[in-house]
Formats: structure tokens, C-alpha cells, sequence
């Protein structure tokens, strides 16, 4: 290995032991496999067509349950659980009101900054 050599991004050759020495410092750098995991779930919780509704429909206001499923024409028991991926990621909050729950968004930005991320990546 100590003979090894490749290049670098300016097509400067060095020493393969630098490269991994390198890689090293970066991979140490890297969040934790738990931090890895919280990301994933993030992107797990809109990676649902009928929760991305749910956000956008959030996006226009506070909404009970109730108006969710009406509209999204879906069983009690399939928005309940979609909301319940949402809110354990972090996407939304939720109030009680006698025997109604409403929902809202955790943060106002958060389908602008979803459609950022989507046009980020579609370039």
C-alpha cells in the first residue's frame, strides 16, 4: 500500500495511506448510525403519497381528523395511522377538542422546504 498513489480532485496524485487517512477524518465526522436512523424516518414519514397530502392539506390550516378523512376519501383507520407516522417524525401537532382531534403543521415552512428538497434533487 505504501507504494499506492491516486489522484485527487485538482488531478493532483497522492498517496493512497493520505486518501484513507482522509476518508477517516470525514467518516468520524459523520453523525452517529442513530442521527443516520432519525434521517431515514424523516424521509420514511413523506415518503407516502397520501401523507404528503395530508401536509399540503395542513399547509391551508388546522384541520380535525374528521375533514381529513372526508376528503382524502380514506378509512378512519388509514388517516389515523398516517397521522401517527407524521406526528412521530416530527411533521405535525395535534389538539384535542372534546372528542375531536385537530391537526396542524409543526412549523409553517415546512412544505416550502419540502419543495425545495424536490426541486433540489430534480435539478
Amino acid at each position: 500500500m505504501k507504494n499506492c498513489q491516486i489522484k485527487d480532485e485538482n488531478n493532483e496524485v497522492r498517496p493512497c495511506a493520505e486518501q484513507i487517512n482522509n476518508l477517516g477524518m470525514i467518516l468520524n465526522s459523520l453523525p452517529s448510525v442513530d442521527e443516520f436512523q432519525t434521517m431515514a424516518n424523516v424521509f420514511k414519514a413523506i415518503s407516502d403519497p397520501t401523507r404528503l397530502k395530508i401536509l399540503h392539506l395542513l399547509a391551508e390550516g388546522e384541520l380535525c381528523v374528521c375533514e381529513i378523512i372526508y376528503v382524502l376519501e380514506k378509512p378512519q383507520s388509514t388517516i389515523s395511522h398516517h397521522l401517527n407516522i407524521l406526528k412521530n417524525a416530527g411533521f405535525i401537532k395535534w389538539r384535542k377538542e372534546g372528542v375531536w382531534i385537530h391537526y396542524r403543521l409543526s412549523d409553517d415552512k415546512l412544505i416550502e422546504e419540502i419543495n425545495v428538497m424536490i426541486e433540489t434533487v430534480q435539478g
